[in-house]
Formats: structure tokens, C-alpha cells, sequence
């Protein structure tokens, strides 16, 4: 299978430093690959509800739920690209996050089984000089990948605070020419690692 990558871009303003790290990241990718990219703010998902106990979820045809939903499910490889907001995912991505619960419940889509396999990568920018503080959101996205049974690529981190900081994080650009083309095992939860 050809590689098909999803870029879905978490931050509430368009062209910051958490989607310029994330586009550096991707120039390196091999012409050949697909690149699609999303912004959730462009595209805001409504409140999750949780149905699960009340009634059946219907595939979503229209809006941006059938968007995000089809586009997650046509990627090989899925990065979620989200600043660090409070030491975790912006709100914008934890809201697509939620919205897995349903997919995982809709009929005739098979979520868990069509991701299983499939990587997920996360980019994010932070304005902290220690990237220790990124943690609760790696552990959001690795976690959920390994509920799923994904590969996951790890997260590339940047600093930046104004609009095009990250530009002048030498390291994070280095880190960059080389994210996408490492080994993305199969994620783990932490408990099963040791």
C-alpha cells in the first residue's frame, strides 16, 4: 500500500509554529507520497456526545465529521500536529480524539480493525525550554494508538512561542529532515513495557 499521509493540524490560529515545524517535517517526505492537510479549526468538529449506552451512531455523510472521518480512515499514516496547550492536545484535537469513541461504534466502518497497523505520528511546538512537560500529550497520543493497534512514529517537538519561533529551534529543524523516515513500532502502553 502507498503511503498516504494526514496532517491534521490542531492549533486555533493557521501558520503557527506547531504546523511550520510540522510542514518542514513532510518536505522530506518522498515525492510520491500523498500529503493531506486538515485544520480542525477550519473545520471544527461539534461537542463529542456520547452515545454509547443510549442509542446507535450513524455515519456521519456531511460536515466536517464525514470529512475527518474519511480522510482518518483513507491515511497509512496519520499526524496529529497539535501545540502543547496546557501541557497536553489543544482542545480542537482532543474534540477529534473524542469523536474516535463514536467511530468505534459506527456501523459498517470497522474503526479499531482499519487503523490497527497504521502510524500515527504528533508534532507539536511548546513554549517551555524543557520538553519533559510535553509529556501528558505524547502519552495521549501513544496511548491511543496502542488502543488501536497502530505503529506510532513518536512526537517531534519544538519551541516556540510568537508566530515563526520554531523557525529558530536549529535542533527541532534537524529533527525534522529526519522524523518520517524512522521506525515507528507498534505502540505500547507504558504498563506493557515493562
Amino acid at each position: 500500500m502507498s503511503r498516504r499521509f494526514l496532517f491534521v493540524l490542531g492549533s486555533s490560529r493557521g501558520d503557527g509554529n506547531t504546523e511550520l515545524l510540522a510542514r518542514r517535517a513532510a518536505e522530506q517526505l518522498p515525492a510520491g507520497v500523498e500529503q493531506r492537510w486538515i485544520s480542525l479549526a477550519e473545520h471544527p468538529l461539534p461537542d463529542f456526545e456520547d452515545l454509547r449506552h443510549d442509542s446507535d451512531h450513524v455515519r456521519p455523510t456531511e460536515g466536517p465529521a464525514a470529512l475527518l472521518l474519511d480522510a482518518t480512515l483513507a491515511a497509512t499514516d496519520l499526524v496529529i500536529a497539535s501545540p502543547l496547550y496546557w501541557y497536553s492536545v489543544s482542545a480542537h484535537t482532543k474534540r477529534y480524539l473524542d469523536h474516535w469513541s463514536g467511530w468505534l461504534r459506527t456501523p459498517g466502518v470497522d474503526f479499531k480493525a482499519t487503523m490497527a497497523g497504521r502510524t500515527l505520528w504528533g508534532v507539536s511546538a511548546l513554549a517551555h525550554e524543557e520538553t519533559v512537560v510535553a509529556d501528558p500529550l505524547a502519552g495521549t497520543l501513544r496511548n491511543s494508538a496502542a488502543y488501536l493497534g497502530m505503529r506510532f512514529g513518536g512526537v517531534l517537538l519544538g519551541n516556540g512561542s510568537k508566530p515563526g519561533d520554531v523557525l529558530h529551534d536549529t535542533e527541532a529543524l534537524a529533527r525534522a529532515k529526519t522524523f518520517f523516515g524512522q521506525d515507528a513500532p507498534p505502540a505500547r502502553f507504558p504498563y506493557e513495557e515493562a
